[in-house]
């Protein structure tokens, strides 16, 4: 894995994000030539960088305020960089829904971009990130990721002569990511409560930020091109953990109420589809959706 990434250029979009953060510290442990954190958020660069500062002195970062959508910007960035690991999306479900343009624009169009910018650029390997909620979609932010993962593999089945090759990973929910159910649990429990629930049924998969970052990297050692790799999760019933949490956080009598699913909210989330499952190769700690012949 290690030899994957020493003395190479490598490029995380959403770099500043609890994803990328994660993969930038991971990667810099490796040994690269440089790792450009690629973001638009100014004052996340600066926690950024404070961190590698202290952790990863002698690693070469580079810091670079952008959007995947802008494309002039990203054929820049992406010459000369031997892996892409594009982390960069509108994530939450709530202002997807409230927003779908912006949603389209960042986790479509941005993907095209990446895409465009790697293959003008004959960058090697691309490794983007996506989401469970992208498998029989019933939200924006679902659609526009089961999108964004079609025109990826499928960029890479119709261009075999292409030096890109391509490669999708599909996360459940990331435990202690920014805006996840446990920091703003925890939050309103030091509050004294209420914790709220969105409904008693309500399951999803979850995995440590650790695991994710783990699984990306894998992807990028062992991908072919045109590959879905999904980690085996626990799926957890959202009401029984928010029980855990309190009596983890306090000794005190917390509520629990129950605000009702939002918009685009399944009930359960779904890892593949049956017609993914017919042609995936199940390892012990994933499945690897293999790419069908599109042409």
């Amino acid at each position: 894995m290690k030899n994957l990434i020493t003395n190479k250029q490598i490029l995380v979009t959403g770099g500043t994000g609890s994803i990328g953060t994660q993969l930038v510290k991971q990667l810099a442990s490796m040994g690269p030539m440089q790792i450009t954190a690629y973001a638009r958020d100014e004052y996340k660069h600066f926690l950024l960088k404070q961190e590698m500062d202290r952790d990863f002195p002698k690693i070469n970062i580079r810091y670079c305020l952008g959007d995947v959508r802008d494309y002039e910007k990203l054929e820049r960035v992406t010459k000369n960089i031997d892996i892409v690991f594009h982390a960069a999306a509108i994530k939450h479900v709530y202002f997807a829904e409230k927003n779908p343009e912006e949603a389209i624009k960042t986790n479509v169009i941005g993907a095209l971009n990446i895409i465009n910018a790697c293959s003008v650029n004959n960058v090697p390997k691309v490794i983007a990130i996506s989401t469970d909620k992208a498998v029989n979609p019933t939200s924006v932010m679902g659609s526009t990721k089961l999108i964004m993962e079609h025109l990826l593999i499928k960029y890479s089945i119709n261009n075999p002569q292409c030096n890109t090759k391509v490669a999708v990973v599909r996360f459940g929910n990331v435990l202690n990511s920014r805006g996840s159910l446990l920091p703003k649990w925890r939050q309103q429990i030091k509050l004294g409560g209420p914790v709220t629930v969105t409904d008693k049924r309500m399951k999803r998969f979850f995995m440590e930020i650790k695991d994710a970052v783990s699984l990306v990297i894998t992807a990028a050692v062992t991908m072919k091109g045109g590959e879905i790799f999904v980690l085996k999760m626990p799926e957890y019933n959202i009401y029984e953990l928010a029980k855990k949490t309190i009596s983890q956080e306090t000794t005190k009598k917390i509520d629990i109420i129950f605000t009702g699913s939002g918009s685009g909210e399944k009930i359960c989330e779904e890892l593949l589809t049956e017609m993914e499952k017919d042609r995936s190769e199940e390892t012990e700690s994933m499945w690897i959706i293999k790419p069908f012949n599109c042409l």
